[in-house]
């Protein structure tokens, strides 16, 4: 299962402050929230492209749900304590933060859910020009169906942002191995079959219409600046929990 709301943290490093750096100052955080056994938990995701920077993924039932987990914290003083300590030392290594947050959108989603075994994710936004939203759903919903002709194994989901933006889409793509990169990119000629040569022409032509800009990430999931579900924990305890 995928969550309903999806909360993302960015953190931008300063020059020089990625990696072990900032692994340490985010130990804190996960050290803080483990030692409360808070039930608040996120993933962490290090950038492969783009600019130095660290995702924080927490994911949600409801808007309710958000807000009875930060009660819980902020009525734990000790913890809150903790959190502050390390918010300070974290600062030193950071050059700029932001946050954001999306629905999950399940009729355009394929197949979605966390993979056991997953190490990479690969993160697909699309902003789309103001008033072509249908068009945009009868887009993803024709891939959709090339998908489950052409490569049934497929999936992903797709989250819709609420707050932080606009009128942008996220396509998230959980990744057991960077081999699985090359088997996605060799699935392409199947799907283009499937599509036919007057489906792919009707695609590109709402892309057309209502794509504004598109770009892809690829992220590292970094468990050392996790803290995540129990569940994730007793699949993979030996992933989740490395040896310093």
């Amino acid at each position: 299962m995928t969550p309903k709301i999806l909360t993302i943290q960015r953190e931008f490093t300063k020059p020089g402050k990625e990696g072990e750096a900032h692994e340490k100052t985010e130990g804190a955080f996960s050290k803080a929230m483990a030692d409360a056994k808070a039930t608040d938990h996120y993933v962490a995701m290090s950038s492969l492209s783009g600019r130095p920077r660290v995702l924080f993924l927490s994911g949600y039932a409801s808007f309710a749900d958000i807000e009875a987990e930060r009660k819980k914290v902020n009525s734990n003083a000790t913890l809150s304590a903790e959190l502050d300590r390390a918010n300070e030392a974290d600062g030193e290594v950071l050059a700029e933060t932001d946050s954001s947050v999306w629905r999950k959108r399940e009729e355009l989603s394929l197949n979605p859910g966390y993979r056991v075994g997953t190490r990479y994710e690969e993160f697909i936004q699309f902003v789309i020009r103001p008033g072509h939203n249908a068009e945009w759903e009868e887009l993803v919903k024709m891939v959709i169906a090339g998908y489950k002709k052409g490569v049934p194994e497929g999936y992903w989901g797709m989250y819709e942002e609420l707050y932080g933006g606009g009128n942008t889409y996220l396509v998230i793509i959980p990744l057991k191995s960077s081999e699985q990169i090359d088997a996605n990119l060799a699935s392409d000629p199947k799907f283009a079959e499937a599509m036919g040569p007057e489906g792919l022409k009707k695609m590109a032509a709402l892309e057309a219409s209502c794509v504004e800009s598109r770009a892809t990430q690829l992220f590292r999931i970094a468990p050392k600046m996790s803290y995540p579900p129990e569940a994730f924990v007793q699949a993979e305890p030996e992933f989740w929990n490395p040896k310093p």
